[in-house]
């Protein structure tokens, strides 16, 4: 009876993947607000007589930095990585979609609630703003909390359903299916706004995180269900070796692989998402395409990597090479940059590179997520996880607030030069190719497995 049981939910193939599509759209729905005010920086710009709110792109670099601020400085990606680890993937989800319904719903009250004249004195840094791009950003930082807290929740909960069968298949598809929301919103939003208005798209975004909410409530009941059976079969769900303790941190803290694992992570996050924040203004600025369609030269990385990512997870199953694989991805991710860099205006040139950047986009996801269960424990993966989207966080705040001055900069009379934020973007990428190679390295000298396929026997 208790293999029965155990047969019947804990080792059901169905099962596992009917849970994967569930927490899978639960985390496409948060990327689609992570990403939908990207391809509106051209219309926030224009002044509210035209249509739009009479942002800078400044202001609009603030905005898009702002995800990681809680994260950052008040450490909630750590703590939520903790609440993880100490209480169960059920609390930490719910709690995790909670706060980016609540942020989103900040944001749309500040676009649509809010004048977009009045300012504010802050520092000497940040001499004025705009009210509504601050309380905008506030709402940004919040739905950041449970954006991250909810992707290492998904990713734990990926481990826990698929541990040595087809993880990094798993997490290809629910990285699939979240660059389907960031191609959503990069390819609709500015469609959206131009024939609605300009809060349409983030009401949408709003709509949509509620649902995923909503379904990741379904999930618990499932996850309910699991470990009662698990508990029946084997009673390891209170075994106190296998719960987290502070004092676990301090062999992830020693682990090297572990700390090139992360760096990797900032570095080529950190290259390509602010790259997509301004990519759709650079097709207008540098490539003259059509304000209407220039988002949807972007949302070719996003659709593309729905195919590719699990495509090469498959790969990564079942042939390994996974460490390579993180070397090739940050080769291809360095050398598009360079070339969008170039002066070369064509628009063929722009789709060419953005085709190219989308395998990379897929490469390196599909072999650097499930690495990490390979060099941490299972009881350490929430913390862990947080560690990593920690760091990344800092890069994803500093870069946009970064670029979007360097573009300030480099803006006359309307015409923006991208060149030297792109010769940034590429240098970042650079320093991944040489973080992926000393990881490779220390994959060959520690045998954490990053080469071998993930697929086991049962």
């Amino acid at each position: 009876m208790k293999q029965y049981v155990r047969k019947k939910l804990s080792t059901s193939s169905v099962a596992r993947w009917t849970v994967l599509m569930i927490v899978s759209l639960t985390m496409m729905t948060g990327y689609v607000v992570a990403k939908e005010m990207s391809p509106l920086q051209y219309l926030l710009e224009l002044s509210p007589l035209q249509g739009g709110l009479g942002w800078s792109s400044s202001e609009f670099g603030l905005f898009a930095g702002s995800r990681g601020f809680f994260n950052v400085f008040f450490l909630m990606l750590f703590i939520g990585g903790v609440i993880l680890d100490k209480t169960n993937v059920r609390f930490a989800g719910m709690l995790s979609c909670a706060l980016m319904v609540v942020g989103a719903g900040v944001i749309y009250y500040a676009v649509t609630a809010m004048s977009s004249q009045e300012t504010v004195s802050l520092t000497m840094a940040l001499p004025s703003m705009k009210q509504q791009v601050l309380v905008a950003a506030l709402g940004f930082a919040i739905f950041g909390i449970g954006y991250e807290m909810c992707g290492i929740t998904v990713s734990k909960v990926i481990v826990k359903w698929f541990s040595g069968k087809e993880m990094a298949l798993a997490m290809g598809i629910q990285v699939a299916l979240a660059r389907l929301g960031t191609a959503l919103a990069l390819g609709f939003s500015p469609a959206i706004a131009i024939h609605y208005n300009i809060s349409t798209p983030i009401l949408l975004g709003l709509l949509s995180v509620g649902l995923g909410l909503i379904v990741y409530l379904v999930y618990c009941m499932m996850d309910v269900r699991f470990d009662h059976e698990q508990k029946m079969v084997q009673d390891t769900a209170h075994d106190s070796n296998e719960s987290f303790h502070f004092s676990d941190l301090k062999l992830t803290i020693r682990n090297s692989g572990f700390w090139l694992i992360t760096l990797l992570c900032l570095l080529y996050y950190s290259a390509l998402y602010p790259f997509l924040d301004f990519a759709t203004k650079l097709m207008i600025s540098k490539y003259g395409v059509n304000h209407e369609v220039a988002g949807l030269i972007p949302a070719i990385l996003p659709f593309g990597s729905i195919i590719l990512t699990p495509l090469f997870g498959y790969m990564v199953d079942r042939k390994g090479h996974g460490a390579t694989i993180m070397v090739v991805g940050t080769i291809m991710l360095t050398v598009v940059l360079i070339v969008f860099a170039l002066p070369l205006t064509s628009s063929m040139v722009a789709i060419t590179l953005m085709s190219i950047l989308g395998i990379a986009f897929s490469l390196l996801p599909s072999a650097l997520w499930p690495a990490v269960p390979k060099i941490v424990p299972m009881k350490q993966l929430g913390s862990a996880y947080s560690i990593i989207y920690y760091i990344q966080n800092i890069g994803l705040m500093l870069i946009p607030i970064w670029i979007g001055r360097v573009l300030e900069a480099n803006t006359t009379h309307s015409m923006t030069d991208y060149t030297q934020a792109m010769w940034i973007f590429a240098t970042i990428g650079a320093l991944a190719i040489v973080v992926a190679t000393l990881l490779l390295i220390q994959d060959r000298r520690k045998h954490y497995g990053l080469e071998t396929p993930n697929v086991q026997p049962d």
